[in-house]
C-alpha cells in the first residue's frame, strides 16, 4: 500500500482502491488505512505540556468511541495523562478508561496506584469515576483493593459516590463470589442510606447479590416506599420489581375473603328476622374463628405510593406499577392500572408489543377492567402484524354477550385485510368466540361456511380447520356444512385444511354414509402425491369406512394401506401395519380385533378453543420470562401468599428525621397542651367537663339575638373573641397563657376602643344571656330541667369526655347521661369567664323531641318577625336527627367491632379551627374490646387530628361515643388514620362534605350586603367568577315552600339564616373553619319553579363544590 499523503490533502475525495481512506470529521483522528500512523496527531497531542491540546485530544477520542469507533491503540498514550492535574483532563481520561480497562487489563493494572489516588480526590466526580474504572479492570487479583474502595466509597459524603459503590458490588460478586458476606454488609449499610440516588442502584445490588435476604429490606421497606416517587425511573422499576416480590412473603392475600364477604351479605339480605336472632351468637363465635381480611398498613402504604407512577412518561415504570397492582391489589382496586397501559398503546410499536402481551394475560382473569376501553384494541391498518395478533388476542379475551356483536363486525373488515397471517387469526379469534359464547355459535359458522368460498386458499384452509372444531360441539346438526366441506377435497390445496376436511368425514361419517366412500376413492387416487399428514388421515378415513361399510370400501381399504406399506415415511408404514392388525381379522390377529370399532369411532370431546396466554400468569407480569414464556437467565420466581401473614413489628423503625415536620410537631403540641390541661386551670373537673359546652352557646346565641343591628353585633362579636381567649389563657400552662395575650392585643390595636374590664364585660353578658333564656323557656315550659340537661349532656357527650381529664371518662352513653345531668344543674350558680366558651345550649332551652318540626317551627318564624331574638339560639343547635351518619368501620371488616361517625355540627373544644366528628363505637362480639385508640395518622401538609382519649375498655353489646377534632385545611381531602385495638389496627379514613368545612355566622341584611359588595369588589381585579359562582336550578315541587328551601341548604351545608325583607330570597352566611374565610350564599327564588343560586366565597373551589351539594340537596 502507497503511503499516505499528509492529513487534510485531498480531504473528502473519493480514493481508488489500495488508497488510503480519509475521514470526513475531526473526530474520526484521521487516517484509516495505514495502521503504523494511525492517530499519530492524537498520541502527538495527549504527549504535549499544554492543557488545552490534551483536552482536545480527549475530546476527538471521546467522540470516536460515541461514533462507535475503536480507539483501544491509543490506550498507553491516554493512560499516562490519568494524573493530570487539569479536572477537565482527567474527566474524560476516566470516561475513556472505564470503556477500554478491560480490554487492556496489562496496561490498566500499571496505573492502579494513580486510581487509588484518585479515590481521595476532591471531586466527586473523580472519585465515582476511578471507583468505576478500578471495577472494570477484571482481574481476579486486585479483589481486595475492589473490596477496601467499595467500603471507604459507601461511606462517602457525596451519594454519588455512594452511588457508584452500588453499581461496583456486582461486578466484584461476578468477578469473586466468595467476597459475598462482606458485600452483604456494604449493601445493608447503602440500603439505610436515605437519598433517592442510591437508593435504585442499592436495590439493583441487592437483587444482584442477595435477593433472598428479604430480612434487610424490612427496617428499610417504609423508607423505600417514601422515597420511591423520587427515585430516578430505571430505579424505580428495580425498587417496584423487588418490592412486589417482597410484599408476597410478608402480607396476606388481599382477594382470600371475598367469598366469605359475599355469604354473609346474601345472609343479610335473604334471612328474616327470627333467624338472625338465632344466628347472633353462632355468627360472633364463627367471626373470631374466620378472621376477615384487614389490609396491613405497610400493603396499603405500597399501593398508594406506587399509584402516582401510573403516571408517569417512563413506560417501564408504568408497566411495573401495573404488574404489581396486578399481583398485590385487591380485585376492586386493580381497575386504575387500565387507563395507564392503554396509554402506552400510543407509544412506539416495541412498547406497545410488550404491553399489549401483559395485557392479554391480563385480560383472561380481568376482563371487566379493559372493557371500557375496548376501541383502544380495535386494529389500525398501519399497525405491524404481530401488534394486530395481539390486539385479536385481548378483543377475543374481552368478547362478551353484550360486545359480541361489535367485535364481530369488526372481525368482518379484518377477514379482508392484506396480510394472511393476520386474517388467519382473525378466522381462529371467531372460532374462539363462537366456543366460548353459546348465542352466536350458529352466526359465526354460517359466517366462516360463507368463507370457504373465498378466493384466497389460506382462507379458506383456516376456516376450514376452525369449522372442524366447531362442528365436533354438534354434529348432527351441521351434516350440509360436511357435505359441503366434502366437495372443497377437489379445490383445497393447504394440507391442514385437506386433513381437517377428511377427519371430519371420517369422524361423522354415519351422517353422509353416501359422500364418504366417493371422498376415499378420491383420496386413493392421489395418495402417493399427498403430503404425510394427508396420508395420515387418508390411512383413518379408510380404517373407519372399513368398520362402518365395509360392502363398499373393503377393496379401497385395502389398496389404500398396500401404498402405505411402501410409503417413504415411517410413521406412515408403521400406522399402516398397525391399523391392517387391528381392523381386519386373522388367525395372528389378537383379542384387540373384537374393539376395533370402539378404539376407532369413541366418541371423542369436543376441542377447547384456549388463549395462548392462559397459563402465562405464573410469571411476573413485565418481566423478560413472560414475554418469551419460558423462563429465563437470571428470572426469580413470585413467591406465593403467605397462609398466615408474618410478624408485621419487623418493620417498626423509629421515624427517621427527614420524614418529620418540625413545624408541624410544634403545631400539635401546642393544641394538644391547653386540651389536656383543661382540667388544671382554676375551675374544677366538673366545670370544665359541663359548664363549657352550655356557655359557649349562650355565646353563639348572643350574637345571632344581636343580628338585627350591625354596630352592636359587630362590638359584641369582637368582646366575645376576646374573651374566648382569655378564658382558654387562664386554664392553660404559662407559655401560652402569654401567647394568648399577644394575639388579644394584636386584635385590641386592630379592632378599637373596648370596654373597660373583660370581667365586667362577662357579667353583663352574663345577665343579657339570662334574661335571653326566660323569654325562650316560658312558651315550652312543660318540660323538665332534668330531662333538658340529660338530652343535652347526649348531645354534646363526646366534648365533655374529650375535655375532662380529671375525672374518668365514660365511654357507655348511659353512664355519661347519669354524670352529666347533676353537673349542669350545677351550672349557672357559678358565674366564671369561662361559661362564656362553651358549646351546649342553656339549660331552659330544650332540645325538641322532634327535631325536623322545631326547626321548620324557628325558620317559618324568622322569616315573619325579624326582630324577636328570642328565637335565635334555637338555630344555634342543629337537629341531630338530620345530622347524616358515614360508615368507618364496617362489622365484618372490624371483626365485629362497627365505627360510624357523624359532624355533629358543633365547635370543637380543643381548637375553634378543627372540624368536631363524633365517632360512635359498637362492640358486636362477645369479648371485651380493650385500649381503643387512634394512632399514626397520615395526613397532607397542614393538616392536623386531635386524638380522642383513648377508652381502656368496651363491653360487648356495649357502644361509647366519642369526639376526636380534625383540621381539614378547608379542602376536602381524606384524614386516614389507624383505629386501633389491644391487638388488632384497622386502617380508616375519615373525607369531609365540603358543607361540614364551616360553621355558621348570624348577620344583619345591611352586613350581608356590604359583604357581598366587599368581595365582589375584591373579586374585580381577578378573573370573572373567581369570587362568585352562580347557578340557574329549577326547583321541585315539594322544595317550594320556605321551610323546605330553608331545611335542604342547611342540610347540605353548615349555615346560619340571614334575615331578608324580600319574599322570594332566602340568604344564608358561614365562615370556612379553618381560615375564617367568608362563604355566602343567595338563593332567589322566580316565577313558577325557576331559581338562581349564587354563592360568594374568597375560596373559589368551596364555592363551585358548594354550589354542586346545594343543587343536588334542593333537587332531592
Amino acid at each position: 500500500m502507497a503511503a499516505s499523503p499528509a492529513y487534510g490533502e485531498e480531504k473528502g475525495g473519493s480514493s481508488s482502491l489500495g488508497e488510503p481512506e480519509y475521514g470526513h470529521d475531526p473526530a474520526s483522528g484521521g487516517i484509516f488505512a495505514s495502521d503504523y500512523k494511525r492517530h499519530d496527531d492524537l498520541k502527538e497531542m495527549l504527549d504535549s505540556n499544554k492543557d488545552s491540546l490534551k483536552l482536545e485530544a480527549m475530546k476527538r477520542i471521546v467522540a470516536m468511541i460515541a461514533r462507535g469507533k475503536n480507539a483501544s491503540d491509543l490506550f498507553p498514550a491516554v493512560v499516562k495523562n490519568v494524573a493530570c492535574k487539569n479536572i477537565e483532563v482527567k474527566k474524560l481520561v476516566y470516561v475513556y478508561l472505564v470503556r477500554y480497562a478491560e480490554e487492556q487489563q496489562d496496561l490498566a493494572l500499571l496505573s492502579i496506584s494513580t486510581f487509588q489516588r484518585g479515590l481521595k480526590d476532591p471531586n466527586q466526580l473523580i472519585r465515582a469515576s476511578a471507583l468505576r474504572v478500578l471495577s472494570s479492570i477484571r482481574v481476579p487479583i486486585i479483589v481486595p483493593i475492589m473490596m477496601l474502595a467499595i467500603k471507604e466509597a459507601a461511606s462517602d459524603m457525596s451519594p454519588y459516590v455512594r452511588k457508584t459503590a452500588a453499581h461496583a458490588i456486582p461486578k466484584l460478586y461476578s468477578l469473586d463470589s466468595d467476597q459475598k458476606d462482606q458485600l452483604i454488609e456494604v449493601i445493608e449499610k447503602l440500603l439505610a442510606d436515605k437519598t433517592t440516588l442510591v437508593a435504585g442502584s442499592v436495590v439493583m445490588a441487592f437483587e444482584e447479590v442477595c435477593p433472598e435476604r428479604i430480612d434487610l429490606i424490612h427496617k428499610n421497606y417504609r423508607k423505600l416506599c417514601n422515597l420511591l416517587i423520587d427515585v430516578e425511573e430505571w430505579g424505580q422499576v428495580v425498587i417496584i420489581n423487588m418490592l412486589t416480590r417482597y410484599a408476597r412473603t410478608q402480607f396476606l392475600s388481599p382477594n382470600q375473603n371475598e367469598s366469605l364477604l359475599e355469604e354473609s351479605a346474601e345472609k343479610a339480605f335473604y334471612g328474616s328476622e327470627e333467624e338472625d336472632t338465632k344466628d347472633a351468637k353462632a355468627e360472633a363465635a364463627s367471626l373470631a374463628k374466620r378472621k376477615p381480611y384487614v389490609m396491613d398498613p405497610d400493603h396499603r402504604l405500597l399501593l398508594r405510593n406506587t399509584k402516582p407512577l401510573l403516571q408517569s412518561r417512563n413506560a417501564a415504570v408504568v408497566m411495573a406499577v401495573a404488574q404489581l397492582y396486578f399481583h398485590l391489589a385487591p380485585k376492586a382496586e386493580v381497575g386504575v392500572i387500565a387507563k395507564a397501559l392503554v396509554r402506552l398503546l400510543r407509544s412506539h410499536s416495541e412498547v406497545q408489543y410488550v404491553v399489549l402481551q401483559n395485557v392479554a394475560t391480563m385480560s383472561i382473569k380481568r376482563r371487566g377492567m379493559f372493557e371500557p376501553y375496548l376501541k383502544s384494541f380495535y386494529i389500525r391498518s398501519t399497525d405491524p402484524t404481530q401488534i394486530k395478533i395481539l390486539k385479536l388476542e385481548v378483543l377475543t379475551n374481552l368478547a362478551n354477550e353484550t360486545n359480541i356483536s361489535t367485535i364481530l363486525r369488526e372481525f368482518q373488515t379484518y377477514i379482508r385485510s392484506m396480510d394472511k397471517d393476520f386474517v388467519a387469526a382473525t378466522i381462529q379469534a371467531i372460532g374462539r368466540c363462537a366456543t366460548n359464547i353459546g348465542k352466536v355459535r350458529d352466526t359465526c359458522l354460517n359466517g366462516l361456511v360463507q368463507l370457504l368460498s373465498n378466493r384466497d386458499e389460506l382462507v379458506v384452509a383456516e376456516s376450514v380447520v376452525v369449522i372442524k372444531k366447531l362442528l365436533q360441539m354438534q354434529p348432527a346438526q351441521h351434516s350440509e356444512i360436511i357435505k359441503h366441506m366434502a366437495k372443497l377435497t377437489d379445490n383445497i390445496q393447504v394440507p391442514m385444511a385437506r386433513a381437517s376436511i377428511l377427519w371430519l368425514i371420517g369422524e361423522y361419517c354415519e351422517h353422509v354414509p353416501k359422500i364418504a366412500p366417493d371422498v376415499l376413492r378420491k383420496m386413493a387416487k392421489s395418495f402417493t402425491n399427498e403430503e404425510d399428514i394427508v396420508k395420515l388421515q387418508v390411512i383413518n378415513l379408510a380404517a373407519k369406512l372399513y368398520l362402518t361399510n365395509s360392502k363398499q370400501s373393503k377393496l379401497l381399504t385395502q389398496y389404500v394401506l398396500n401404498l402405505a406399506k411402501y410409503d417413504q415415511n415411517y410413521d406412515i408404514r408403521d400406522r399402516a401395519r398397525f391399523i391392517r392388525q387391528l381392523i381386519v381379522p386373522t388367525e395372528k390377529s389378537g383379542a384387540l380385533n373384537k374393539y376395533a370399532k370402539k378404539l376407532f369411532l369413541a366418541q371423542k370431546p369436543a376441542p377447547i378453543l384456549e388463549s395462548s396466554f392462559k397459563d402465562r400468569d405464573h410469571f411476573q407480569l413485565g418481566s423478560l420470562s413472560h414475554l418469551l414464556n419460558a423462563k429465563a437467565v437470571g428470572y426469580q420466581e413470585l413467591p406465593d401468599w403467605p397462609d398466615e401473614a408474618p410478624d408485621p413489628s419487623v418493620r417498626n423503625v423509629e421515624v427517621p428525621e427527614w420524614t418529620k415536620c418540625t413545624s408541624r410537631e410544634k403545631r400539635k403540641e401546642k393544641v394538644e397542651k391547653p386540651f389536656y390541661s383543661d382540667s388544671e386551670g382554676e375551675s374544677g373537673p366538673t366545670e370544665s367537663a359541663d359548664s363549657e359546652p352550655e356557655s359557649d352557646s349562650e355565646e353563639s346565641g348572643s350574637s345571632s339575638s344581636s343580628g338585627t343591628s350591625s354596630s352592636s353585633s359587630d362590638e359584641e362579636d369582637e368582646e366575645e373573641e376576646e374573651e374566648e381567649e382569655e378564658g382558654s389563657g387562664e386554664q392553660s400552662e404559662d407559655k401560652e397563657g402569654e401567647e394568648e395575650e399577644e394575639k388579644r392585643k394584636k386584635r385590641k390595636e386592630k379592632g378599637g376602643p373596648r370596654k373597660a374590664s373583660p370581667g365586667s364585660v362577662g357579667s353583663e353578658e352574663e345577665e343579657a344571656e339570662g334574661k335571653k333564656v326566660k323569654k325562650a323557656a316560658r312558651p315550652q315550659g312543660k318540660k323538665s330541667r332534668a330531662e333538658t340537661s340529660s338530652e343535652e349532656a347526649s348531645a354534646s357527650e363526646s366534648s365533655s369526655s374529650g375535655s375532662d381529664s380529671g375525672t374518668e371518662a365514660p365511654t357507655v352513653v348511659e353512664a355519661k347521661r347519669r354524670k352529666t345531668a347533676p353537673s349542669s344543674k350545677a351550672g349557672p350558680k357559678e358565674i366564671s369567664l369561662l361559661d362564656l366558651d362553651d358549646f351546649t345550649p342553656p339549660p331552659p332551652q330544650p332540645v325538641p323531641s322532634s327535631s325536623i318540626i322545631s326547626t321548620s317551627l324557628v325558620t317559618d318564624l324568622e322569616g315573619l318577625t325579624l326582630t324577636d331574638t328570642s328565637l335565635a339560639p334555637a338555630l344555634l343547635s342543629p337537629a341531630f336527627g338530620a345530622v347524616r351518619t358515614y360508615e368507618l368501620l364496617h362489622r365484618m371488616a372490624g371483626e365485629g367491632l362497627s365505627v360510624e361517625y357523624c359532624f355533629s355540627r358543633r365547635p370543637f373544644p380543643g381548637d375553634p379551627h378543627m372540624v368536631a366528628v363524633q365517632i360512635q363505637i359498637s362492640n358486636n362480639t362477645d369479648a371485651e374490646v380493650k385500649s381503643l385508640r387512634v394512632s399514626e395518622p397520615k395526613l397532607l401538609a397542614g393538616m392536623r387530628i386531635q386524638e380522642f382519649p383513648e377508652i381502656e375498655s368496651l363491653a360487648p353489646g356495649d357502644t361509647a361515643s366519642v369526639v376526636m377534632g380534625i383540621d381539614f385545611c378547608d379542602s376536602t381531602q381524606t384524614a386516614n388514620f389507624q383505629l386501633c385495638t389491644h391487638t388488632r389496627h384497622f386502617y380508616v379514613s375519615i373525607q369531609p362534605p365540603v358543607g361540614e368545612l364551616m360553621a355558621p355566622v348570624f348577620m344583619s341584611e345591611n352586613e350581608f350586603r356590604k359583604e357581598q359588595e366587599h368581595l365582589a369588589r375584591r373579586g374585580e381585579g381577578k378573573l370573572t367568577g373567581m369570587s362568585e359562582i352562580t347557578e340557574k336550578l329549577t326547583l321541585p315541587e315539594k322544595c317550594r315552600s320556605d321551610h323546605a328551601i330553608v331545611q335542604q341548604v342547611t342540610s347540605a351545608a353548615n349555615v346560619g339564616r340571614v334575615p331578608c325583607g324580600a319574599d322570594n330570597e332566602y340568604r344564608f352566611a358561614a365562615k370556612t373553619v379553618t381560615s375564617g374565610s367568608l362563604v355566602l350564599i343567595t338563593l332567589e327564588w322566580r316565577e313558577g319553579a325557576a331559581a338562581q343560586l349564587t354563592v360568594n366565597s374568597e375560596k373559589m373551589v368551596i364555592g363551585t363544590m358548594l354550589v354542586k351539594d346545594i343543587i343536588q340537596a334542593l333537587a332531592q
